[in-house]
């Protein structure tokens, strides 16, 4: 007779309940993140319809406008055109005939450039913020445009040009809308 040996018990397949058990821990620890995150995400503020706090989706940062500083301030500190040296003096105001709201200062970068090297042109335009200027050259016994247009900003200004006339140059710029004049500058080419 032979005998028979016990059958093992049916355990299934292994791998599937191991893989179902880790899709169902995933599931649930899915569940319970996303809830905090929707819980934190509310008080934070964040997808808040605006009712509640009274802001609203189309503004999310005011920025005042600018306003003019009271002509009463002044300065801690001033330079004078030219020199290097600051003063402590806030008294020291200019002239009327020195005015800087009617004055634009330009300066070049060179004395003397090579034919058709850069010459930086930089200067101050004080209460010209956002005014465009344009370069212009003596030439034929008057000024003429030399075609450089750009805009002052932080009231400086910086652009730069070239030009394969030989000899010496005068430039200067022009506000567009004020026809305020800068000082000249003689540059040297060649």
């Amino acid at each position: 007779m032979s005998e028979q040996l016990p059958e093992p018990p049916d355990d299934g397949h292994p791998i599937l309940a191991g893989v179902g058990a880790l899709v169902g821990v995933t599931l649930a620890v899915g569940l319970i993140l996303g809830g905090v995150a929707v819980a934190g995400a509310k008080v934070v503020g964040i997808g808040d319809d605006g009712d509640s706090s009274g802001a609203t989706s189309e503004r999310s940062l005011y920025v005042p406008r600018p306003e003019r500083t009271p002509k009463e301030t002044s300065p801690q500190i001033t330079l004078a055109p030219g020199d290097s040296t600051a003063s402590s003096s806030p008294t020291q105001r200019p002239t009327r005939s020195e005015s800087p709201r009617t004055q634009i200062t330009l300066s070049a970068g060179s004395t003397s450039v090579g034919s058709m090297d850069r010459l930086d042109l930089t200067g101050v335009y004080a209460g010209g913020e956002g005014a465009i200027l344009r370069v212009e050259r003596y030439a034929g016994g008057s000024w003429q445009d030399f075609g450089v247009t750009f805009s002052v900003s932080d009231e400086m200004f910086q652009t730069y040009v070239q030009t394969g006339v030989l000899g010496v140059n005068k430039f200067r710029v022009v506000d567009t809308d004020s026809g305020l004049e800068s000082n000249e500058v003689r540059v040297t080419v060649g």
